[in-house]
Parts: structure tokens; sequence; C-alpha cells
């Protein structure tokens, strides 16, 4: 019932939907359009390019419910959505789908978009249904921190260990240099978030254990699913500094 009425008191209206939705199927086109520019032109790898597409839709709906409210970013969630399902029935080869289908998660690429997608929308509605105005923290940790870890592990990483995976025929790894790069991008994040509230406690040291508390998180988070855990930590942190600190 929480959920219906998180739904019916958030919905767009019809002038918001007129307006809005064609501007965020252009943005989300556009954004999807530079990662797989980026891919085929300039040979970037496809853990750079997710994570740039990530990266341009956390940080919109960031801004979208910062100054349009959430219903702007249901219209931007419906956008993004008719982009990747464009972008998966196009397939294999096409510029849009290769910007986002790595290709060690073969012969399962569509599938693990479809992962990420479905992780980033529960996330954020949850997000907000638990923590309220707070889940735009979990947006920026989400678009912020693990857009890092991924190029990070890509182009740094070293040291690798395996993480839960739902598909059993495929070994899901990650580095400890991407671990590190959520580290310390979360710890921004939070100290970015953070000074704007009212808190009696070392913005700095609690900035620290949250980060390393979402690292620690993207590092656990089965393969696919980070989106989802590191939206609900970000968000219940920022939450939890508030009401307990």
């Amino acid at each position: 019932m929480e959920l219906i009425r998180f739904f019916m008191d958030n919905f767009p209206s019809i002038s918001t939907i007129i307006w809005l939705f064609p501007v965020s199927i252009i943005w989300s086109f556009f954004a999807l359009f530079i990662a797989g520019f980026c891919k085929s032109k300039w040979d970037w790898k496809t853990g750079y390019t997710r994570k740039l597409f990530h990266f341009f839709i956390f940080i919109s709906a960031y801004f979208y419910q910062k100054y349009i409210g959430l219903s702007g970013v249901f219209v931007l969630g419906w956008a993004v959505t008719v982009v990747l399902v464009y972008a998966c029935f196009k397939g294999s080869g096409n510029r849009l789908y290769e910007a986002l289908a790595r290709e060690k998660d073969a012969p399962h690429r569509t599938k693990y978009i479809v992962y990420s997608y479905l992780a980033t929308f529960v996330g954020g509605v949850l997000s907000n249904v638990l923590f309220g105005k707070f889940a735009v923290v979990g947006y920026a940790i989400a678009g912020i921190a693990d857009a890092v870890a991924e190029p990070i592990g890509t182009r740094y990483g070293k040291h690798f260990y395996s993480v839960f995976s739902f598909d059993k025929q495929k070994i899901a790894i990650r580095s400890w240099e991407g671990s590190v790069g959520v580290l310390v991008a979360s710890f921004f994040v939070f100290i970015g978030t953070l000074s704007g509230f009212d808190l009696s406690c070392n913005v700095w040291m609690i900035s620290i254990v949250f980060a390393l508390l979402c690292a620690i998180t993207e590092a656990l988070s089965p393969s696919g699913f980070d989106n989802l855990l590191l939206q609900l930590v970000g968000s219940f942190l920022a939450y939890a500094s508030v009401i307990y600190f």
C-alpha cells in the first residue's frame, strides 16, 4: 500500500510529461550516443563507456530531483527505459548496445544490461520510499563512486577477487583497485553532501567511515546489483547522519 501511494503521490502532471519527456528522451539518447561514439571512434573499453552513460544518468537524476522533484525522475526513468529497450533491440554490433554490453558477460550480455537497469530502478524507488530526500545522496554515491570503480579496475586492476553471480556459469570478478576508487569517490561525495547538514560530529571522520561502508557494500554486492545496494546504503547513511548525529 505504501508503495502504491508513493507512485500516486509523485506521478508527474500531464504538463510536466509534455515538456520534460521529449527533453529527457533526447538527453538520454545523446548520453548513450556519446558513450557509443567513444567506443567506436576512440576505441574506449566497455568498462569506460558503460560507466560514462551510468554517470550521465545518475547525475541527471540527482539534478532532476533536486530542481524538478521526484516526478521529474519518473520522467527521466521512462526516457532511459525507452533508450535501453531500443539499444537492446538493435543488439550486437550497434553502437548504442556495444557501449553498454560487456564482452566478458557473453553470451548473456543483454541480461546484464537488464540486471543493471532493474537494480537501478529498485534501488531508486526503495531509497525514496525509505529515506525521502536523502535518496539524492544515494544517486550521487552510485553515480560517481560506482562509475569510478569499473574504469579504474579496467585500467589499473591488478589484484582481483570473486563476487557472487546469479549466473552460475559465469565467474564474476572485481578488483581491489576499483574498490579503492569507490572508497575515495564516496568520501568526497559524503564530504560534499554532509557538509550542508548541521551535524554535531566531525564531518571528515564520519565521511571516512561512511565511505568505507560504501566500498564494502560495493565489494560484496552480487554482480549486476551494486547499483541497488549502493543507492540504499548511501541514502541510509545520509539519513542516519542527520537523525543520529
